[in-house]
């Protein structure tokens, strides 16, 4: 509630709108804040209206009508304050037509309000202004060339490789070369810091929790803080509080590999400046143009993470996941295993598929059930076999990597390549029969109904075909990576060499997922095959090691066992 003196004071005032965006070009320095407001307190005072009131919006564009001030001006006139609106020239009301009409034609009257236009000579007390709707759509029509200019001049930029956006938490603008991204020490810190957190296992929420409990400001709140306008209307009640929503935006930018992405959203048209995501085929990507705050081996391996995490992660009763969640598959029908905890002994853990048609209602046929504490012996005795091999003979286990490596770079290759040039002859044909059909329609040969039939049908598969074989192109270019992760996969073997125990991070980055089948026979002579998929790799069978003994017996708790026998490849 505003006091009786206020509402007397403000009661019958005369509104002075400025308005000034980047749009305005050239004309910036005439159309300046200060320059409309002495401009309209003069003529003001020669119309004999004293009682006035400033409204100014700087930097809001005249095709979007929600603006600050001019909405400030709109509640004052529903509640009966203002009687009179005077703006410089129509343009500073507005560059859309039909909005800037409905104000001048219906609002403006409908509230008894005087509208003044000075320079383009438009006052309501004289009477309807015929010119005015024309310069109205002139004013739309500018604002429109200006967009297409901007729009053409942002595409340039953002082809030539210059950043689009503003840099990333972790990254500022380089003060010599605004056009360039360099590294803000304590925000990559904590960048770094979330990425090796997922890569141990942890999931956004849990980040997200972690990060708060060290009392790490968030990022609205380290933007906020540097003054540099991205900081969110209103500020977090905790800056120190970490949302999961945040933590993701982070693991999922490219940025931070060194690379620029641009085109990521776009907005339909000049008026609407709503932004929308655009498809990742339409990005424009750059890449190592500024220092990485992660490497990009990392960011990959982190983005295999997430994209396998769609089912929310089992876990022990201390509330962390287990060391294997996540690695472990149905060696059938190739969904994941979950992980469970027997309902009577608590001290059992064990894995099965989650596609189980009896107790899940899934389709697989038999629960492939298997001990989580067996399962880490067998994959601990076979990474050592695997570490053993090459700590022995360095050039034999290389050469079995590179045949393995180059055999399924080779058949990966050839097979999307004959993909591709299948997609590509029938987008051909499809292209062909769509031009005979447009000619058959042309000559009345085919009804029209029919060709709208058939030219949906034809543009519905031509889509497909280019979204298939841009897909198709994207792996091929991929394939490559096989043979630079070959060096790596041996440089995470070599490092087990020297920890000799399994930790998350390490099997994230030795292996791909393993395939565990269902039991066979009965009693002493029962047996389960586990498969072991490597990344970068595959599946290895590695030939025998005379100085290892090969079968290994390991006791997984009282009273039980596990035999493990590894396999040796046949003659």
């Amino acid at each position: 509630m505003q006091s009786k003196s206020k509402l007397n004071k403000i009661a019958g005032t005369t509104a002075l709108y400025c308005r000034l965006s980047r749009d305005d070009g050239a004309e910036v320095e005439s159309n300046s804040i200060a320059n409309q407001k002495r401009m309209l307190e003069k003529k003001a005072k020669e119309y004999g209206l004293s009682n006035t009131r400033c409204y100014v919006d700087d930097g809001y564009t005249g095709t979007n009508f929600n603006r600050p001030g001019f909405q400030q001006m709109l509640d004052d006139i529903e509640a009966g304050y203002i009687t009179t609106v005077m703006v410089k020239d129509l343009s500073r009301l507005g560059r859309y037509a039909p909005t800037v009409g409905m104000y001048m034609d219906n609002y403006f009257p409908e509230h008894d309000v005087r509208f003044i236009a000075v320079n383009d000579m438009v006052d309501s007390n004289d009477g309807e202004n015929e010119i005015a709707p024309f310069k109205n759509v002139m004013n739309e029509m500018y604002a429109r060339d200006i967009s297409k200019k901007v729009r053409s001049a942002h595409r340039i930029r953002g082809n030539c490789g210059e950043p689009l956006s503003q840099p990333p938490y972790g990254y500022i603008k380089d003060p010599l070369n605004k056009k360039k991204w360099i590294i803000e020490p304590g925000a990559a810190e904590v960048v770094r810091e979330i990425f090796k957190l997922c890569m141990e296992g942890n999931g956004n929420e849990k980040i997200a929790r972690i990060l708060s409990e060290r009392k790490i400001v968030n990022p609205t709140s380290y933007w906020r803080e540097r003054g540099s306008g991205r900081g969110g209307k209103k500020p977090p009640s905790d800056p120190c509080k970490w949302k999961g929503v945040s933590v993701w935006a982070i693991l999922q930018n490219q940025a931070y590999c060194g690379d620029i992405i641009n085109f990521k959203t776009y907005s339909k048209n000049f008026r609407n400046k709503k932004r929308i995501a655009n498809d990742p085929e339409n990005w424009v990507i750059f890449k190592d143009v500024h220092e990485p705050i992660i490497e990009r081996e990392v960011f990959e391996r982190v983005q295999e993470i997430k994209a396998q995490s769609k089912r929310r992660a089992p876990k022990n009763d201390d509330g962390e996941k287990h060391l294997l969640s996540g690695f472990l598959f149905c060696g059938d029908c190739h969904e994941k295993l979950w992980y469970h905890t027997n309902t009577i002994n608590k001290e059992i853990h064990y894995f099965a598929c989650s596609n189980y048609a009896s107790d899940y209602r899934g389709t697989c046929p038999t629960r492939h059930y298997v001990r989580a504490d067996a399962m880490e012996q067998v994959v601990m005795l076979e990474l050592r076999r695997l570490a053993a091999f090459l700590q022995d003979d360095e050039d034999a286990f290389i050469e079995i990597l590179t045949k393995k490596t180059n055999g399924d770079i080779l058949k990966e290759q050839k097979y999307l390549q004959d993909e591709i040039n299948k997609a590509a002859a029938r987008n051909e044909r499809v292209s062909g029969l769509y031009e005979r059909l447009y000619e058959d329609y042309a000559e009345n040969k085919v009804s029209e109904e029919w060709f709208m039939h058939m030219s949906q049908k034809y543009e519905a598969e031509r889509l497909e075909l280019k979204n298939k074989i841009s897909q198709l192109r994207r792996q091929l270019s991929q394939a490559d990576a096989l043979k630079l992760g070959q060096q790596s996969f041996v440089n995470a073997v070599r490092r087990f060499l020297q920890v000799q125990t399994l930790s998350r991070p390490l099997l994230q980055e030795l292996i791909d997922h393993i395939d565990v089948f269902e039991t066979e026979g009965v009693g002493k002579n029962r047996t389960q095959r586990v498969a072991i998929y490597y990344r970068f790799v595959g599946y290895i069978e590695l030939p025998e090691l005379p100085k290892h003994k090969q079968n290994v017996r390991s006791d997984t708790r009282r009273g039980v066992s596990v035999e493990y026998v590894p396999k040796t490849p046949t003659a």
